[in-house]
This record gives C-alpha cells, sequence and structure tokens, in this order.
C-alpha cells in the first residue's frame, strides 16, 4: 500500500491540486486546464472527492467523481509522476469503483503510461481519446483564401449559417445528431471565452456555407468544413487566419484537440502544430 493519508478534498485545496495537476502536465502532457484553477475546482472538488498527501502533507494524487446532466457519473484522477509505481493509481481505482453504483467510466485529463497499464489490468477500453496539440505562434503560416469565398464573424445575424456549416460539415461523421447542430449557438454564447470575432463561418457568393471555425480563448475548438469544399485549403486557411488573430491578441500559444485517429492531425502539424499529450475516456464494457 502507499501508505498515504487520504482525506476529503475541499476548497483549500486548489493551489495544491495545480501543483498536481502541472506535475502531471510536465511529464505526460494532457489539458493544460490541469494548471488552472478554476478547472481544478469544478473537476476535483466535488462532492465526491478525495486527496492523498504523502509523508511531508503534499497533495501526490486525487480523485473526484461528478454527475452529468443525465445522472451518469464520470471519475477523473491524478497521479504525481514522481510517486507512481507504489499502487496509488489502484487505490484510487478501488475509491472510484466503491462509490459508482454500474459501469465505472474515466475520463483523464492527462494520460501516463501506468495509467493506460492500469486501466488495462481493470478491464477498462479506451473509448474516446484525442491529442492535445499547441502552436507557439512565433511563425504563422499564410494560407490564401479559396476563391469566392468570404469570411464572416459570429453575431446574431450569421449564428444560423454556423450551425448549417456545423451540421453540413459534421453530416457524414459517425454519431452526429441534426439536434446538436441546433444547440450549437446556444453552447457557444454560453462557453467561457468565446470570441466570436475570431470565429468565422465560410460562405460562396450564392449564401450557401463552406466551413467555419469557432474560437474561445486561445482554442481553436472546432473546424468544419463541408463535402463540396474539401482538399480545397479551405481548413487550413481557416485555421491559419485563426492562428493570426490569436498572436495579434498577444496570445503566447494557441490549443486544439483532435481525435487521435482523425486525419486532419497530419494538417495541423503542417501548419506547425505539435502534440502536448493526450486526453481520454475509458469505460467497462
Amino acid at each position: 500500500m502507499s501508505q498515504l493519508e487520504w482525506a476529503t478534498t475541499t476548497e483549500a485545496d486548489v493551489d495544491a491540486l495545480v501543483r498536481l495537476g502541472t506535475a502531471c502536465l510536465e511529464r505526460d502532457g494532457g489539458l493544460p486546464d490541469l494548471a488552472d484553477p478554476d478547472h481544478m475546482r469544478s473537476s476535483l472538488v466535488t462532492d465526491l472527492a478525495i486527496s492523498g498527501r504523502d509523508e511531508l502533507g503534499d497533495i501526490v494524487a486525487a480523485a473526484a467523481i461528478g454527475v452529468d446532466a443525465s445522472g451518469t457519473r464520470t471519475a477523473t484522477g491524478l497521479v504525481d509522476p514522481a510517486v507512481m509505481g507504489r499502487g496509488i493509481g489502484q487505490e484510487v481505482a478501488d475509491w472510484v469503483t466503491s462509490h459508482t453504483s454500474g459501469p465505472v467510466r474515466f475520463v483523464m485529463d492527462s494520460m501516463s503510461p501506468e495509467a493506460e497499464e492500469l486501466f488495462a489490468r481493470l478491464g477498462l477500453h479506451r473509448v474516446f481519446a484525442e491529442t492535445i496539440m499547441s502552436h507557439p505562434l512565433r511563425h504563422v503560416p499564410f494560407v490564401r483564401r479559396p476563391d469566392d469565398l468570404v469570411t464572416l464573424p459570429f453575431t446574431d445575424d450569421t449564428s444560423e449559417a454556423f450551425q448549417h456549416a456545423y451540421a453540413a460539415s459534421f453530416a457524414d461523421q459517425p454519431g452526429h445528431d441534426a439536434g446538436s447542430a441546433r444547440a450549437r449557438g446556444r453552447w457557444l454564447r454560453e462557453q467561457r471565452g468565446f470570441q466570436p470575432e475570431d470565429s468565422r463561418v465560410a460562405m460562396d457568393s450564392s449564401g450557401h456555407v463552406a466551413g467555419f471555425v469557432t474560437v474561445s480563448a486561445g482554442w481553436i475548438e472546432e473546424v468544419g468544413v463541408v463535402p463540396q469544399w474539401r482538399g480545397r485549403g479551405l481548413g487550413a486557411h481557416l485555421v491559419a487566419r485563426t492562428l493570426t488573430a490569436i498572436a495579434r491578441r498577444d496570445g503566447a500559444t494557441a490549443w486544439l484537440a483532435v481525435g487521435c485517429d482523425n486525419p486532419a492531425r497530419s494538417l495541423y502539424e503542417r501548419l506547425g502544430f505539435r502534440g502536448r499529450g493526450t486526453r481520454a475516456l475509458y469505460e467497462e464494457q
């Protein structure tokens, strides 16, 4: 056993959780929000949350279980790389199992090789994974906009065009729900740090949508190109244009997340993005 002292996580632990998240990012990468107090508070200070302290009183492990709007319980956790290999991950998994009815579900904002081995032993399967990528913005490429297209910012007047672009871009993707496009505008307005003036929808001279990009606080949230416009450089233009916009706002880094199996990753790499770890969802099957 690890011989950690386990206790309920409280608001007073947020700074320590940020230090823990930063240590995980430095070693394994992942979602940069692990160094953000607000994110750590919302994900690891819940009604069901514990932290493990070492003999010096430092938090070296944490776990929490949250409940979404549908009532599904999802766990998350972190273990300081300096104490991996002592069975702490197993202790965290045991605690989650004892406080969860039904199948176990984990969302991990930073994946380590040790966590992957643990989940394999526990019989958990990766059902989703995305690569976190960053761009240093020192050298932003210029990509010409395809002829006969204009791009417009997100406004009340263009919000419907964004919805159409979203629906048309992802209609051929597995699991696409037409209703999600209608909810998109509401979600964007509520998204923390949403930048409507840097989010763009591309339209042709006839008013038909060709693609879109949405931006929130230095993050390229989503990029989509309708099938008829794929292969013409529109996606590359939208991303490059967004990088320029973020840089002009004095942003030091631009971020995005792309599915590990998404071929768009090669496009982002050509534009100067580099992988910064993996975020993943594991479930019992």
